[in-house]
């Protein structure tokens, strides 16, 4: 009786049913972690775990400080640039996946403004960031899942040929994401700094 119930299974027809359940598993789950890691990444308040200032040798406090400053440049002018566009290109690529209708400039505007957002709410709540910074990629992965249809990939090419030219629009978002990051982090760093002033007048005058 099982030989008859399996009777009808083939190698070739095992084949054609499983392996586009393989491949877009697979896509699937790499996608995912993709996702996972890229937007934790991004919510963090502090992105770089570089921690350059571990090179700075220098025991004189000006050449300390000074060191300092120059380090913290390499961080953030140097290497926060890069990595604000390759996020900023992959949030306009998901994008362009997901819009029929929209132009490259608004596809820019509103990959911009997503990542200004998730940078300035990653210093009031993590959890928040992460969530505003997971919506487009995992939003793709939803319309993918229900309707492929809703996946445009010639539109997309249309569009991302259509970017290039808009590479002075790039340029003063990226300037702006840049200088936006100094000032968050001024804030912050003032903010910190007050806080900890106003936690240790506490505890002074609860021991007094």
């Amino acid at each position: 009786m099982a030989l008859a119930l399996f009777s009808f299974l083939s190698i070739e027809k095992a084949t054609e049913v499983l392996l586009p359940l393989v491949l877009f598993s697979i896509v699937m789950v790499v996608y995912s972690i993709f996702v996972f890691k890229f937007y934790r990444f991004v919510a963090r308040k502090n992105i770089f775990d570089l921690n350059l200032n571990q090179y700075n040798r220098f025991s004189n406090p000006v050449f300390y400080k000074s060191l300092r400053v120059v380090l913290y440049f390499i961080e953030y002018v140097l290497i926060f640039p890069i990595f604000s566009v390759f996020w900023f290109g992959v949030l306009s690529l998901l994008l362009t996946f997901l819009t029929k209708n929209q132009s490259a400039s608004h596809i820019l505007l509103i990959s911009m403004t997503l990542v200004i957002a998730v940078r300035i709410t990653a210093y009031y709540s993590e959890e928040l960031s992460k969530d505003i910074a997971k919506l487009i990629p995992f939003g793709l992965l939803s319309v993918f899942l229900v309707d492929v249809s809703g996946v445009s990939f010639l539109n997309s090419f249309n569009l991302v040929l259509n970017i290039p030219p808009l590479w002075e629009t790039i340029a003063y978002y990226l300037i702006f994401a840049i200088l936006l990051e100094f000032v968050l982090r001024i804030f912050y760093g003032i903010a910190t700094f007050v806080f900890n002033v106003r936690e240790e007048n506490k505890k002074r005058d609860y021991l007094f």
